[in-house]
């Protein structure tokens, strides 16, 4: 089913939740509760403040806070404003930081003050910065100004990517891009105004900006923002304000299951979990499916196509357990060269911002999409994801693919984590490196580590070395830097 053409801005979109569910709760951030009419009289003074301060259609708005009420408020004041809204991580340094303001050509600043024991601000101080600089917490004053129409064809967000080598690039979407994606993922996860949506995931990524606030706004369901994950203070909020729907990464549901007092936390309420990686081991979703959700859901996405495929709620056990799903929001898919995922329709991104050329290597004169990563296809159109492109190595002829491998360690237990890179081998060309993070307790060798892949993976899938480390060294958007663990292994 099509979004409305009516709801191809993210403004007109708050002022239809507005009129459809003004009394409803919208918002709910700890001792601050909104329903849909003050989110929208809340956006509306933002927006209208930020006018009065210079902003104008078509510039760029660059946003760096945690998950909260005040991103929400703030974000959707730039877009109701006419702006492009630039996200940036909470994690980044502040020269990262500075080099997406400046790549950005950003007109604003909004940051919030201390997080984490940072004051980004002040790390920034003789720097320099776009004119307009907002601090939160801030006190929004809606001048008498009017707002601009807002065109579904104008850009929406500019969202740069986290790379795990080189340098980020600021992936462009239109508002009507946005908006159908997120159209997409609430229409597969049956998302409605009766559910209530803990949000996980940064709003500074596209999950939870676009699978999340847009999502909401869509179906009336209510935002509730969590700023840092913590298992415990989940737990809490799910029994608290009896959370329905928990989107989130691998690693927040193994911390939810493996957590000692959960059996004292009443999450009965929890309907729905969407979770999607290049590795979601099997093990993992049939547990989720036992203990903890009615639905469990596996979607693939990426920043220049965001919701690409989806699993839908009527999908088998395996089927979810085993893909990614079929494709979504209008998107083509194919396989091309070395089974690379190749993605066409009008959501893939308008383009990354100031960069033709790495525009033209990511999108073919065709329209395709190249997204680095590897697949197969079923007879049904089902999507699944068996590795980066890039982390494919070849051992005595053999392609590997690392995800396989990763796979099967998830399923030997004392393994919390693994990520699996090749290291060159003098007779075979390039053999595998299991780098594994244990479970607390746990005590696992290299010598138990072997045998056990050895029990159950054909031989040149094999890892001839195990190196075991406290954590993965992950970028600031939480992808593991194999980059860096190959770099050990030469």
């Amino acid at each position: 089913m099509a979004i409305d053409p009516s709801r191809h801005t993210v403004s007109a979109v708050l002022d239809r939740a507005a009129a459809v569910h003004g009394a409803a709760e919208a918002l709910v951030d700890g001792e601050v509760r909104l329903t849909y009419a003050g989110l929208r009289s809340a956006v509306d003074v933002a927006a209208r403040s930020l006018v009065s301060m210079g902003v104008r259609p078509g510039d760029r708005v660059a946003l760096c806070a945690p998950n909260s009420h005040r991103w929400v408020v703030a974000a959707l004041g730039v877009l109701c404003a006419g702006a492009a809204l630039v996200p940036i991580n909470t994690r980044f340094t502040a020269a990262e930081t500075l080099e997406v303001l400046a790549r950005s050509r950003a007109r604003a600043f909004v940051v919030e003050g201390t997080f984490l024991g940072r004051d980004r601000l002040a790390e920034l101080e003789g720097a320099a910065l776009p004119e307009v600089v907002v601090r939160l917490p801030f006190e929004w004053a809606g001048a008498d100004v009017e707002l601009p129409p807002v065109e579904p064809d104008q850009v929406c967000d500019v969202m740069f990517t986290s790379g795990t080598t080189g340098r980020s690039k600021g992936a462009m979407s239109a508002h009507r891009q946005s908006l159908a994606v997120a159209h997409a993922w609430a229409e597969c996860g049956s998302l409605s105004a009766q559910d209530r949506y803990l949000v996980v995931n940064p709003f500074f990524h596209t999950f939870g900006y676009k699978a999340g606030i847009l999502a909401c706004l869509l179906s009336g369901a209510t935002i509730v923002p969590q700023p840092v994950f913590d298992v415990a203070e989940t737990m809490r909020l799910v029994e608290r304000e009896r959370i329905t729907v928990l989107p989130g990464a691998p690693t927040i549901f193994q911390s939810l299951l493996a957590h000692p007092e959960r059996p004292s936390f009443d999450l009965s309420s929890l309907r729905l979990a969407v979770t999607g990686a290049a590795v979601v081991p099997v093990a993992l979703v049939e547990r989720m499916q036992a203990e903890l959700f009615g639905t469990v859901l596996t979607a693939y996405g990426l920043t220049e196509a965001v919701v690409a495929t989806m699993c839908r709620p009527s999908d088998s056990p395996r089927t979810v357990a085993t893909t990614c799903g079929a494709p979504v929001a209008g998107f083509e898919l194919r396989l091309g060269e070395q089974d690379e995922v190749l993605l066409r329709g009008p959501n893939v991104m308008l383009g990354y911002l100031d960069d033709p050329e790495a525009t033209a290597a990511a999108v073919d004169a065709d329209g395709w999409l190249h997204t680095g990563d590897v697949g197969r296809v079923d007879e049904r159109g089902y999507l699944s994801i068996t590795d980066r492109l890039k982390d494919m190595y070849i051992c005595g002829g053999f392609n590997v693919y690392p995800a396989e491998v990763e796979q099967a360690l998830a399923r030997l237990p004392g393994v919390a984590e693994s990520a699996v890179v090749g290291r060159p081998d003098a007779r075979l060309g390039e053999v595998g490196v299991a780098h594994v993070v244990l479970a607390p307790g746990a005590e696992l060798t290299e010598a138990s580590v072997v045998e056990f892949c050895r029990s159950v993976l054909a031989n040149y899938k094999m890892p001839r070395a195990v190196e075991f480390h406290p954590a993965l060294p992950r970028n600031a958007g939480g992808k593991v830097l194999k980059n860096l663990l190959r770099e050990e292994n030469k």
